[in-house]
C-alpha cells in the first residue's frame, strides 16, 4: 500500500513540473506597465526587444549595462 503511494505522489509531481513548464511557453516574457521618459544613449544599449502582443501595452524593452527600461517607442 506504502509503495503505490509513493508512486501516486511522484506521479503527481512529475504531472506538475511538466504542465508548469508547458505553460511557461505562453507567457508573454516582456511586458511594460511603467514608461521611462528619458534618451537612453544608443551606445549603451545592449539588447532592444519589442514587447509581445498579448501585453497590455506596447512599447519597448531596452536592455542597457545598468538595467531594462520601457519605452514607448525608439524615437
Amino acid at each position: 500500500m506504502k509503495m503505490s503511494c509513493v508512486c501516486l505522489v511522484l506521479g503527481l509531481v512529475l504531472l506538475m513540473t511538466v504542465s508548469s513548464d508547458a505553460t511557461s511557453e505562453f507567457n508573454p516574457v516582456h511586458c511594460c506597465f511603467n514608461f521611462v521618459t528619458f534618451k537612453i544613449p544608443d551606445k549603451e544599449i545592449l539588447e532592444v526587444v519589442k514587447t509581445d502582443s498579448s501585453c497590455p501595452k506596447t512599447g519597448f524593452v531596452i536592455t542597457t549595462p545598468r538595467g531594462q527600461y520601457c519605452k514607448k517607442n525608439l524615437h
